[in-house]
């Protein structure tokens, strides 16, 4: 998982999907699980 200041391009990647957890914004991606991301 990566630790983003902007989750623009991990957002753009096919198969993500934006999900509020715990006040924090991830990035999950059941297609390409390398893409999972979090902001902040």
């Amino acid at each position: 998982m990566k630790v983003r200041a902007s989750l623009k391009s991990l957002k753009a990647q096919p198969g993500a999907q934006v999900v509020r957890r715990r006040g924090r914004v991830f990035v999950i991606n059941k297609l390409n699980p390398r893409f999972k991301g979090r902001q902040g």
